[in-house]
């Protein structure tokens, strides 16, 4: 809860419990929001380019809330009025959550005030949900519906389109994830075929960090309307350079040290023990790691493999157990975090005292403040660990930073040469 202050000017346009939410629980607008909001409520198609962190999930979301929550659902039987569309389900899982601090803080501040408020009802239907809560969400469907562009093309081909015939809102995250590929393209036309049946064009809007050329982007997400002509898109570009720091960070003297047979036995299965022991960098990065953690209030270690987020997880707690510093890794969190939402949550739940560490294999995007990220191993390319950075400081002052281990001189990735290419007959 932050100090109250008199609303900012752009949020006049919503409803008296969405200002009183908004005005207790942030201290101003971000730029984004300040940007887009008026596009968004005036019904334009809008593209919101911002940083990760900067708030443009909810100022995509907080016009469409503010009106579930001020206005009477239409037809139980096509309740559906706003669509979320995400490339990657555990995205799609993040939102479903944290939609619900939003619904709650203005349904109380509507209580408070004493304004009707209409409770809007949350689902999610992607590759994961089970034929039963399928079934369930074509029976009684939800207000805002969290799918992905393959499951909302699954829809369009079955009787569960008729639910869809009153979405008046289409949100697209992560749009230049699909924006040059064929997954693209087929969302793009499922779009269109959503338009076909809803009863007015409904508004898209999309939102990346890296999306660029804006123009080619937006011209993607409008399409063309029926006469041929580009539907208008406004451009919200609230864009900002973070500065990086990225260290990287080779605990030893000489990497051609590394592999050399020790002469003793190695631990695991027998066939291991044959082999011998070689010599490892890892009991050299371990303590570093280590270190970081400590000196942070929340870290995120990414790993190439679960096995490799497993063993490194039970050797830090090993070594903050030896070093009397037990309090500092949650046992409940920190093993091999790629099941997204089960293992995050005990962290977030975690008190002022604990320092977090989170092990995982992929560049996930935690609900909770992360202030540090590191990379226990080194990948053949740099997107990822980089990606895993921009997600450190995530608020909208925060600046990301993150350290990189390599485990070994691995060498480039091979590419496939023209000649190699199998040609597929005509």
């Amino acid at each position: 809860m932050v100090e109250r202050r008199a609303p900012h000017p752009v949020l006049d346009g919503f409803s008296p419990a969405v200002r009183e939410w908004f005005s207790t629980s942030f201290p101003e607008p971000t730029p984004p929001q300040v940007q887009g909001w008026p596009a968004i409520r005036g019904g334009a198609h809008t593209l919101v380019c911002a940083p990760t962190g900067s708030g443009k999930t909810l100022t995509a979301f907080l016009s469409s809330i503010d009106r579930l929550c001020t206005t009477p659902p239409p037809d139980p039987k096509a309740r559906t009025r706003v669509l979320y569309i995400s490339p990657l389900r555990a995205l799609a899982v993040d939102v479903e959550k944290n939609l619900r601090s939003p619904l709650t803080g203005i349904r109380l501040a509507a209580e408070r005030l004493g304004e009707p408020f209409v409770e809007p009802t949350v689902g999610m239907r992607t590759g994961d949900t089970s034929a039963r809560d399928r079934q369930v969400l074509q029976r009684r469907p939800v207000d805002l519906l969290i799918t992905t562009p393959e499951s909302l093309y699954l829809m369009l081909t079955s009787e569960v389109s008729r639910t869809l015939v009153n979405v008046d809102t289409v949100i697209i995250d992560e749009i230049h994830a699909m924006a040059t590929t064929k997954r693209g393209a087929h969302l793009m036309l499922s779009l269109e075929r959503l338009e076909e049946i809803t009863v007015a064009p409904p508004q898209r809007i999309g939102l990346s960090a890296t999306q660029r050329p804006l123009e080619e982007i937006a011209h993607f997400l409008g399409g063309h309307a029926t006469d041929g002509g580009r539907r208008r898109v406004e451009i919200v570009d609230a864009g900002v350079r973070k500065p990086l720091e990225v260290d990287v960070v080779v605990p030893v003297d000489d990497m051609g040290d590394l592999g050399r047979p020790t002469g003793e036995l190695r631990s695991g299965p027998a066939h291991m023990a044959m082999e011998g022991a070689r010599t490892s960098i890892w009991p050299s990065i371990h303590p570093r790691i280590l270190q970081q953690v400590l000196e942070h209030r929340s870290t995120i270690v990414f790993c190439n493999a679960r096995r490799q987020a497993e063993r490194l997880a039970a050797r830090l707690n090993e070594l903050a157990a030896d070093a009397g510093r037990a309090h500092v890794l949650a046992e409940a969190a920190v093993v091999a975090a790629h099941q997204r939402g089960r293992e995050l949550d005990p962290l977030h739940r975690s008190g002022p005292p604990l320092r977090r560490a989170t092990l995982g294999r992929s560049p996930t995007r935690p609900r909770w403040g992360v202030s540090h990220s590191a990379a226990g191993s080194g990948p053949l390319g740099t997107g990822n660990p980089l990606m895993a950075r921009r997600g450190a400081g995530r608020a909208p002052a925060g600046s990301p930073s993150g350290r990189l281990r390599p485990s070994g001189r691995s060498p480039p990735p091979r590419r496939s040469s023209p000649r190699s290419v199998r040609r597929s007959p005509r």
